[in-house]
């Protein structure tokens, strides 16, 4: 029977590991760099690259802003109320796609696999370079298994990714456009000096009555995110610099507007439980500066009632 030296079963023991936090390491990859983008949040309760919510028939429309990437409209007409009930999901995807670290994982146990049996070749130089060509392509395997998005059958919600970039489709039901006065933009100044607020103090109750629940979702997730990571956003002296409606219309009962805000405010992030002065308190932002930001801000609310925070677009 052949058997193998010690240093060559070390040799092997070695390939096997590496492969794996190789392929692990690649399909978490994407994971990692989200979790980066989300570590640091503006006043408005969500990291800088982020644009959620819903606007109805226009969510997925080009309105000059950076499209919405984070929605739970589906792409298709729907009568699903963004006020309440449980809209359809907005994305899709195949089982590794759910799943990235079933991925990596199948990845490792192919990579241990292949190396296995390579095993024969004692050569350190050749054992190497096969390493490294069978890295490369369970690389691309995993790239090819992460990125890939798929339409569910029969004509359900898109994937985020394509439903963000999706231009509306001629003649598509967009709603019926409608103006607004004064005192509505005055409503959308009240509820953006009241959102900067309580989320500076962290209060998701004063949250609650001043959006839809799924922009609730949205800030409670980085609320409890930022609760997690053991920091605050503090922030304070908010001066709404321009606010002018730029579009609205109605769809059934509901009605919308949309709204560019460009404010300043001290804005950063301390660590939970220490003090001013101490060296690690500071975690990003300046207590001291104020920063500028511009946003869409877009608003719902129901034949006579109040307006509610639905959607916010990075400009």
């Amino acid at each position: 029977m052949l058997r193998r030296s010690p240093s060559g079963h070390l040799l092997l023991q070695w390939r096997i590991l590496l492969s794996l936090f190789f392929c692990l390491a690649l399909a978490l990859a994407p994971t990692l760099a989200e979790a980066r983008a989300g570590s640091s949040f503006s006043s408005s309760g969500k990291s800088s690259s982020s644009s959620m919510g819903n606007r109805g028939s226009r969510t997925f429309e080009n309105n000059g802003a950076a499209p919405v990437t984070r929605s739970m409209t589906p792409t298709a007409p729907s009568t699903a109320s963004p006020l309440g009930g449980t809209p359809a999901p907005a994305y899709g995807g195949s089982f590794f796609q759910r799943h990235p670290f079933m991925t990596g994982l199948a990845g490792g146990f192919l990579g241990s696999m292949l190396f296995s049996g390579l095993g024969g070749f004692g050569h350190v130089f050749g054992g190497l370079l096969q390493f490294l060509i069978i890295g490369f392509l369970i690389f691309f395997l995993v790239r090819w298994l992460f990125g890939r998005r798929f339409a569910p059958a029969g004509g359900g919600a898109m994937p985020r990714s394509v439903g963000a970039a999706a231009a509306p489709a001629a003649g598509r039901f967009r709603g019926r456009d409608t103006t607004v006065g004064d005192d509505d933009l005055n409503a959308f100044q009240s509820i953006h000096a009241a959102v900067q607020e309580a989320w500076g103090r962290g209060d998701l109750g004063r949250l609650r009555p001043l959006m839809t629940p799924e922009m609730v979702s949205y800030f409670s997730e980085e609320l409890t995110r930022n609760t997690s990571q053991g920091v605050q956003n503090i922030v304070s002296d908010v001066r709404l610099l321009k606010g002018d409606i730029s579009e609205s219309w109605e769809e059934g009962d509901l009605q919308y507007a949309t709204a560019y805000m460009r404010w300043s405010a001290i804005d950063y992030v301390v660590r939970t439980g220490r003090s001013p002065g101490q060296p690690d308190y500071l975690v990003s932002g300046d207590p001291k500066s104020p920063v500028e930001a511009e946003e869409v801000w877009t608003f719902v609310r129901g034949r006579g009632g109040n307006w509610l925070l639905s959607a916010i677009q990075q400009v």
